[in-house]
């Protein structure tokens, strides 16, 4: 990527989660966090990467709020920043933290087998 769409990316992911804690008013959103935002070089879209605490079908339901409420946060985006275009925003599921605990939690299984042995 290049720096303009980092810059970009940073400002949408700063701006995006004010919006989420303020001005999204639907109750399935108010669990997640931003957590990365990638746009295009061409700066026409934004994939927005969504942290949300919960079992699968919260995070689902949490990314089919955020889905929904895409043209508002994308309304607001535009009257808060000053761009040419505003990026159509692409919401998915970020696994990595759930990942991370996993592999935590396998590496903790481990060093409890080693120390019984």
């Amino acid at each position: 990527m290049s720096r303009r769409s980092d810059r970009v990316g940073d400002l949408l992911r700063a701006e995006l989660s004010d919006l989420m804690l303020r001005a999204v008013h639907d109750p399935r959103v108010k669990l997640a966090s931003v957590t990365q935002v990638d746009v295009t070089p061409d700066l026409k879209r934004a994939i927005v990467k969504v942290s949300v605490l919960g079992d699968d079908k919260q995070r689902l339901e949490t990314v089919e709020g955020l889905r929904h409420a895409r043209g508002f946060l994308r309304t607001e985006l535009a009257r808060r920043l000053k761009l040419r275009v505003t990026p159509e925003l692409v919401f998915e599921l970020d696994r990595g933290a759930e990942q991370s605990q996993k592999i935590s939690d396998l590496l903790e299984s481990l060093h409890g087998r080693d120390e019984s042995s």
